[in-house]
């Protein structure tokens, strides 16, 4: 763990963080792709699920009046049943491979979050079920939750503010979730997992970041936080794919 890493990491979480305060989403996005290049996929995709129970934890008692808890408790058991599968498809998954699914996810997420087309309208128990199952799978997969929890959203006509309160413990949930199934079924092994010192760090950019996204949101608009984030998100997942290919090449 190289000083170059820990800073690359350490600015990766701050830009997460802060358009996750901004947006209700933004985390697993920017964070999952570097992290994936700097630590290994599946170190760092752990690592960017453990970021997400920070940054989920701290944003949510600053909105917490705002969460929908009905759908956040059907969104949860589905979540478990998502992650599970996902886990043993990490332990199983090579590295290379692991890169080009977090980079596809990712590519895919941005195309869905910001370019899809204007949906229909549904809202029913069994897509919300849905949502949390597919949630858990990318999030513990990839790292990637966002992208199920925002169509969702369009299809549900969710209102702004009740969704992006809502994700924070959902996000939060679900880091729970990844992290506890892989270690159990040794995705992530306790011998792999970085050093201690790293975590305080994490926690701390995590708050720095939450305190700039609250300072930004009422001076930066939300289409220039979020063109920051395409751009970092679209160019790690392109390079995390590209590694991932060179690497089966190479074999």
């Amino acid at each position: 763990m190289t000083v170059g890493i820990v800073l690359a990491a350490v600015a990766a979480i701050l830009v997460g963080s802060t358009l996750q305060r901004l947006s209700g989403t933004g985390v697993g996005l920017v964070v999952a792709p570097v992290l994936a290049l700097l630590m290994g996929p599946a170190l760092g995709v752990f690592v960017t699920n453990s970021t997400t129970v920070v940054s989920g934890f701290l944003i949510m008692l600053a909105v917490i009046k705002d969460v929908d808890w009905k759908r956040y408790l059907i969104f949860m058991p589905m979540a478990l049943l998502g992650a599970v599968p996902a886990a043993f498809m990490v332990r199983a998954v090579g590295p290379a491979w692991l890169n080009i699914v977090i980079g596809s996810v990712v590519l895919a997420a941005l195309a869905l979050t910001f370019g899809a087309p204007r949906v229909p309208y549904v809202r029913s128990h069994a897509l919300t079920a849905t949502t949390g199952m597919v949630g858990g799978f990318l999030n513990t997969s990839a790292g990637v939750a966002a992208p199920a929890m925002v169509m969702y959203s369009r299809f549900a006509r969710w209102d702004q503010r009740s969704f992006a309160a809502t994700m924070q413990p959902t996000f939060m949930t679900m880091g729970l979730f990844s992290v506890a199934t892989k270690l159990m079924v040794g995705a992530t092994t306790f011998s792999q997992l970085p050093p201690w010192w790293l975590f305080p760090i994490i926690v701390t950019t995590v708050v720095v970041g939450i305190r700039i996204g609250a300072w930004l949101s009422t001076r930066v608009s939300l289409e220039s936080a979020r063109t920051l984030a395409i751009s970092l998100a679209g160019l790690g997942a392109a390079v995390a794919i590209v590694r991932g290919v060179a690497a089966l090449a190479s074999n």
